[in-house]
């Protein structure tokens, strides 16, 4: 039996709304040997990239049936010195293919589809992220359209429950202003890999539940890291986001106890104030020492997601390839828009 043509065609909500909602529900996602989660958009598809600057949603049409759907989004980041300092991505997320239709080109032609609204919009690098684990996927992004293995972040679940964690009576949490929170990122984040231009936009968006920092009780005085005052020996930073990300800073020979009694709080703040909030999703460098000090449980982890980039202009795939050669930092910047 032979086939039409497959359409590829920006997202309309009024025709597409159902149907996308219909084709996630028959697309099994996640590793089927444990436990995993589903994200439901409540009604709304394009939730994963409605926050960022730019963002779009394609879907794929064969004889009238809705068979895939693709989103992207752009946004200016840092990446490793000493070659440049900001560079212009997009991000590709959401790829899913109805299964009685896979193997048709679908998904690739979703990709390059997407690909071409990225160049058109003078994007350097595009870049995905799927379970390393993931035969299919790898083989399509690194195998079929280029795209290489750039970074291993670990992705750690804790459920959030009516056990209160208890916080050390020593150590002192303080809410900070965005202002406060902006200048900190800067200050200590700027030349960390992947970290958004517009961090501004993120502490203020409506999703965002605040910034916290905690350090040894009794070593501050006033406003924390205001007016040139001295930074504490140890102290960490936490920033939320109502889908319970968390993206995380840290300083000092203590800072493992500061990061946990952050966790900790912020559990505690998940449980009494969002009766919602089922758990708590924080992901870290794969280099990262302080994973070890997050809670989580390794049922509903994955400890090695995977990074795949790909240059798209000729004058970057030089850079790249030296960027992929250069052993990554310790710390990496995960945009809470695109969990």
């Amino acid at each position: 039996m032979g086939y039409g043509e497959v359409i590829t065609r920006s997202y309309d909500r009024q025709i597409d709304r159902a149907r996308v909602e219909d084709l996630e529900r028959r697309c099994e996602v996640g590793p089927a040997e444990r436990v995993f989660l589903f994200t439901d958009t409540l009604g709304d598809p394009i939730c994963r990239i409605r926050n960022s600057p730019m963002y779009k949603m394609l879907v794929a049409e064969l004889d009238r049936e809705l068979v895939g759907v693709i989103q992207g989004s752009i946004k200016q980041v840092t990446v490793q010195k000493p070659h440049e300092d900001l560079a212009k991505v997009g991000y590709v997320l959401g790829l899913r293919v109805a299964p009685l239709h896979r193997r048709k080109g679908i998904g690739s032609s979703l990709v390059c589809k997407l690909e071409e609204w990225f160049t058109s919009n003078d994007v350097d690098y595009a870049y995905m992220a799927t379970e390393k684990d993931n035969e299919a996927s790898v083989k399509l992004f690194v195998n079929k359209l280029g795209y290489v293995n750039f970074r291993t972040p670990a992705i750690l679940v804790h459920p959030v429950n009516n056990r209160m964690f208890h916080t050390p009576s020593n150590v002192q949490i303080r809410k900070l202003r965005i202002e406060e929170a902006e200048n900190l990122y800067y200050k200590f984040m700027a030349s960390t890999e992947f970290f958004p231009y517009d961090i501004g936009n993120i502490l203020r968006n409506k999703l965002s539940l605040g910034t916290w920092v905690a350090y040894p009780r009794g070593e501050i005085v006033g406003e924390f890291g205001s007016n040139g005052q001295i930074f504490p020996k140890s102290w960490a930073m936490v920033s939320v986001w109502n889908s319970g990300e968390l993206f995380k800073l840290r300083e000092g020979p203590l800072s493992g106890k500061m990061v946990r009694t952050l966790c900790q709080f912020v559990h505690n703040m998940a449980s009494t104030k969002s009766k919602d909030c089922k758990v708590i999703v924080t992901e870290v460098g794969g280099s990262d020492a302080l994973r070890l000090h997050i809670p989580h449980w390794k049922l509903l982890s994955c400890p090695e997601d995977l990074w795949c980039i790909k240059a798209l202009k000729n004058e970057k795939k030089k850079t790249l390839r030296e960027l992929t050669k250069i052993p990554p930092t310790i710390a990496l910047f995960v945009d809470p828009r695109e969990v």
